[in-house]
């Protein structure tokens, strides 16, 4: 094991430590569904549901994405319900760590999300990402209709071409989802400067990210 993995593994560790608690009472979903702007829009509006390791990585990436409106960290495709973060760490319950993408496709396709989402994290590693290992995080596209599937299933092989290694997102249709607490919402942001996994791990991606879809990114994050 490299020095970088054995250190994305004792972050993953701590982070895991602190972020075990109980589930708070009232979740951030309600953010979501409480939105004025968002439930104005809501009928121009569509849904991605993605895992691709950490969800606090995804939601960094995905949030500087114009046209994205919002992104909520969740959990999918386990068999219990109401799971909590402290379960998902045990990887007992089947659950994905996914982050579900509110966007506008006048702005933003589903078919980029997508390229992004196949740049952004490495779909050749089975139940892991760095350090994080588990089927918690494994790469998955949890589809919300026929249309998706199919955009899934074309973006999963565009992608091979990247890739020296065969991609083992898995393309399911979306199951239960239920929001994670609301520590975990909207985390890089409230938390760059305070956990070390950050700084080691999403910080350098996000930065990548930004480099190499900027093009794609909100109008502020352009300059």
């Amino acid at each position: 094991m490299s020095f970088k993995t054995k250190m994305l593994a004792v972050f993953s560790f701590v982070c895991g430590l602190l972020a075990c608690q109980p589930r708070n009472s009232y979740s951030n979903a309600q953010n979501v569904v409480n939105n004025p702007e968002i439930i104005k829009n809501m009928d121009k509006m569509e849904m991605a549901t993605l895992g691709a390791g950490c969800f606090w990585c995804v939601e960094a990436v995905f949030q500087d994405l114009e046209g994205v409106e919002k992104v909520e960290s969740g959990y999918a495709g386990g068999d219990t319900k109401n799971p909590t973060y402290k379960q998902i760490c045990e990887g007992t319950t089947g659950h994905a760590e996914v982050a579900r993408v509110i966007f506008d496709p006048n702005k933003i396709s589903f078919a980029q999300l997508l390229e992004v989402f196949f740049q952004t994290h490495d779909p050749t590693t089975l139940n892991r990402q760095g350090g994080d290992v588990g089927t918690q995080y494994r790469s998955v596209i949890f589809y919300h209709n026929e249309a998706q599937r199919e955009a899934a299933e074309t973006a999963k092989k565009n992608a091979a071409q990247l890739w020296e290694n065969t991609i083992v997102t898995e393309i399911s249709p979306l199951p239960d989802y239920y929001p994670a607490e609301d520590y975990h919402q909207n985390y890089f942001n409230l938390n760059a400067d305070k956990n070390p996994y950050c700084s080691a791990v999403i910080v350098p991606k996000v930065q990548k990210f930004r480099k190499q879809f900027k093009p794609l990114l909100k109008d502020e994050l352009k300059k």
